[in-house]
């Protein structure tokens, strides 16, 4: 059943828990073990857009990074089944992500909103954006007519988006985010204060110097190792898609509560 009203930090807890946006999550480890594997071996589709260079080319430092940031099992042996994500550590980020909400209220800076996961987050987006709004920040607009080669990127309901055949689409790459710096610089427009996405939109923001938060995986270390290095400020550990997008109401409620956007 939904929390009513703004969970308790205890409450939220266990609503991860219940809900498996944290705990035993639906992801297996066979499947974090292979994207470690692959961005250690250097396979840029799992960087979401950031320069990692030969830093983590050891799968066990990068798993090392996901066990302290995002509650993974620490054990190289365990290979198959169950994986975890410590909710703790989710709530911990979140508070961490309050504080850099906070901050672009105070500064009413421009935000801008995108996501990969549609399906999952969109709604965590628009509320937070909605919120922001309210406090003064300005929401930044994306230009008209910009497109990949998966699709076109778009705004709805203030949230950057990819679309391809009139379906919102779920994306790891970081060039609809590119393709948005770049057309607002063309024009002459200031790039954002912040940007508040997840995936390869977050990765890329952070990775061209603007101040990067987002939401990830377990089996999405890139946006991990970016926090440890700084190049993204705050990464919040999630199940990024649950069986219903109403279950991360609470998490919205409690993050806007801790900003003081409520």
């Amino acid at each position: 059943m939904p929390i009513p009203g703004t969970p308790s930090r205890a409450e939220l807890v266990d609503h991860l828990v219940r809900t498996r946006i944290a705990g035993d999550v639906a992801t297996p480890r066979e499947n974090n073990l292979s994207h470690y594997r692959k961005l250690a071996n250097g396979d840029r589709h799992y960087w979401l857009g950031l320069e990692l260079g030969d830093r983590w080319g050891d799968e066990q430092d990068v798993l090392a990074v996901m066990a302290e940031r995002c509650g993974v099992s620490d054990d190289p042996e365990h290979r198959y089944g169950q994986d975890t994500i410590d909710p703790e550590l989710t709530v911990d980020a979140l508070d961490r992500l309050a504080g850099r909400l906070r901050k672009a209220a105070d500064g009413e800076q421009r935000v801008l909103f995108a996501t990969g996961h549609p399906g999952g987050l969109l709604d965590v987006h628009r509320a937070t954006a909605a919120a922001l709004r309210a406090a003064g920040c300005e929401i930044v607009v994306i230009p008209d007519g910009l497109r990949t080669e998966e699709g076109y990127v778009f705004q709805f309901a203030d949230v950057a988006v990819l679309e391809h055949g009139a379906t919102l689409w779920h994306t790891h790459s970081p060039e609809p985010m590119r393709e948005i710096l770049k057309r607002l610089e063309r024009e002459g427009r200031p790039l954002p204060d912040l940007v508040v996405a997840d995936h390869g939109w977050a990765g890329c923001a952070g990775q061209l110097g603007i101040d990067s938060v987002g939401y990830a995986d377990c089996n999405d270390p890139a946006l991990f190792l970016a926090e440890a290095e700084g190049t993204v400020q705050v990464t919040v550990p999630l199940d990024d898609h649950v069986t219903s997008p109403r279950h991360y109401d609470p998490l919205t409620a409690y993050l806007l509560s801790r900003a003081g956007l409520a």
